[in-house]
């Protein structure tokens, strides 16, 4: 991964114009036509109704990552086949993103139990996990001890995605430039079935976009954000593989920090943590007078300066640089929490 200073335009030109841009593009395409498609069966199966905990104030349609996920993943096999690169890895990670589809599907429509929506996660994460053959660690620490921990952090992150698919537009503005970023990797030497799927979810999101942009007339629901972060999970632990940890750790920084402080707080209260709240800090922005569209943008801005952050990691790999990035991306974040948690200022009329 440090051969970025290596790489020129034109080397760049042909997979962007050739692959990447295409793939994006027919995810997008794909992803629109779908949800077009499959539109009024949600409105008349899957209406999400506001309640207590809820962002949303009118009845509203979800399901909408039934277009996308399913977009996302078509063109990537098409793309891959058209490639003639190994499926085998890959399929093995769609089977498991189509099997959380799935739990999420049913219960958007009637609630399953806990235990057994985690139960089903941490099953699909596994098979995900020891089929990678990707090691992080050290080689003195057990491999059956990093898969541990990669399959529990592997289910932290699918629900957090999860738990963060709250507002309109906020998956679309934290997923977008991860998936673009690792896309773009392409042209670094990284393996290409991840960054093709990146593209394609990129695309697909992209092609979702309209539809969930506030006030959104369409949600993801569990059948997208599920599978969506197993995907995206997947693509950061390749990322994390070819030794780019401090990367794979900035670009989902600020909801990595919105969900593990919220839990660790909704812990120290007693809480039921499995139980819908509104105790995220992008819910408590809402509160406090910032609208959907203006969090969502302060999303998106965070997660641009965090992938140029990823970038330099890159670019200058040494242990001080990789630590000095990390410090000042998440003080970032916490900057953009505490703004979040206060009322937004708002400017006094002047009188005539």
């Amino acid at each position: 991964m440090n051969g970025i200073v290596g790489i020129t335009g034109l080397e760049m030109i042909g997979p962007l114009c050739f692959i990447l841009l295409p793939v994006l593009i027919s995810a997008a395409l794909l992803s629109a036509l779908l949800i077009i498609v499959l539109k009024p069966i949600l409105i008349r199966y899957a209406l999400a109704r506001p309640n207590a905990r809820s962002s949303h104030k009118v009845p509203t349609p979800q399901g909408g990552g039934i277009a996308v996920v399913g977009a996302a993943l078509a063109v990537a096999s098409i793309a891959m086949i058209a490639m003639d690169l190994p499926l085998t890895n890959f399929l093995t990670v769609a089977l498991a993103a189509i099997a959380l589809a799935f739990v999420g599907a049913v219960d958007d429509i009637r609630p399953l139990p806990a235990h057994v929506r985690l139960l089903l996660q941490i099953a699909a994460v596994a098979v995900v996990v020891m089929t990678s053959g990707i090691r992080i660690f050290p080689d003195w620490i057990p491999q059956s001890i990093e898969q541990a921990f990669l399959i529990l952090g592997g289910v932290w992150f699918v629900n957090l995605v999860n738990f963060m698919d709250g507002l309109d537009w906020i998956t679309v503005a934290e997923m977008a430039p991860i998936t673009a970023f690792i896309a773009m990797l392409w042209f670094l030497s990284f393996p290409p079935a991840p960054a093709i799927v990146a593209a394609s979810l990129c695309g697909a999101l992209l092609g979702f976009a309209p539809f969930n942009k506030p006030v959104a007339r369409l949600f993801l629901g569990d059948v997208g954000s599920l599978p969506i972060g197993l995907l995206v999970g997947w693509m950061l632990l390749h990322l994390a593989g070819t030794g780019a940890l401090a990367a794979a750790i900035l670009l989902p920084l600020y909801y990595l920090m919105d969900a593990t402080i919220t839990l660790l707080r909704r812990l120290a209260r007693r809480e039921k943590v499995w139980e819908a709240h509104r105790s995220h800090f992008y819910q408590k922005a809402t509160d406090n007078g910032f609208s959907a569209l203006s969090v969502s943008a302060h999303v998106f801005g965070l997660n641009l300066v965090l992938a140029g952050l990823a970038a330099m990691t890159l670019i200058w790999p040494s242990g001080p640089v990789q630590i000095a990035l990390l410090v000042l991306g998440v003080v970032l974040v916490g900057l953009v929490l505490r703004r979040f948690s206060h009322p937004r200022a708002v400017p006094l009329e002047v009188s005539r």
